[in-house]
């Protein structure tokens, strides 16, 4: 029942128990989805500086952090056909990441330590997100740089894809990564925000 109807039936002490009560309600099905492994994915929304981010999790870990651009129902929709329909939001289980993502962006915290399942992400593709998280905070590197790196100098185009398509921008900081001529490049988020990722790195 939506906390539109509950309030439209009830006193508001009635109504502030009742949504209390589905939130606890709502609370143990997580933890016993979670506790009976029949859960494949839990969420949370959280609001950042770059605009509210959907973040998806396994039981391996993160494995999609969404802006708000990309439309969250349509990523939870293409999750549930990728991964398992079997998604709940479950806000707890999200606290560590949203306290490392308030840190990062008040510059306090320079890498993530949540866990990341790149499951995803494929092949070259996935050998590029890797290598992202060996790129330092406040460091830039081009295209060419990261397709040499991965020992593909000529998969300059691939990186550009493998950036594009990267299931977890922020925590694998594909931000970093720029055109040779100092252009920012592409970003999923938006170009906006990838200057905002980069002036916060800089200026901590």
């Amino acid at each position: 029942m939506s906390d539109s109807r509950i309030h439209a039936l009830a006193t508001p002490r009635q109504a502030d128990a009742l949504t209390a009560e589905v939130a606890a309600l709502h609370d143990r099905l997580v933890q016993r989805a979670s506790a009976t492994t029949s859960l494949d994915l839990g969420y949370r929304v959280v609001d950042s500086p770059v605009g509210r981010l959907l973040l998806a999790a396994t039981d391996v870990g993160l494995t999609r952090l969404a802006f708000e651009s990309e439309d969250h129902d349509a990523v939870l929709d293409s999750l549930a056909t990728r991964i398992g329909s079997r998604i709940l939001r479950d806000d707890k289980r999200f606290d560590g990441l949203a306290r490392e993502l308030e840190d990062y962006f008040s510059g306090r915290r320079h890498s993530f330590d949540t866990p990341v399942d790149l499951r995803l992400a494929h092949g070259f593709r996935r050998e590029v997100l890797r290598h992202l998280r060996d790129i330092p905070y406040g460091h830039t590197e081009s295209y060419a740089e990261v397709a040499a790196s991965t020992g593909s100098p000529r998969a300059v185009r691939a990186v550009g894809s493998a950036c594009a398509t990267n299931p977890v921008p922020i925590v694998v900081p594909c931000h970093r990564v720029v055109r040779s001529d100092g252009g920012l490049g592409g970003y999923l988020g938006g170009l906006a925000a990838k200057r905002f990722l980069l002036d916060v790195e800089a200026a901590a």
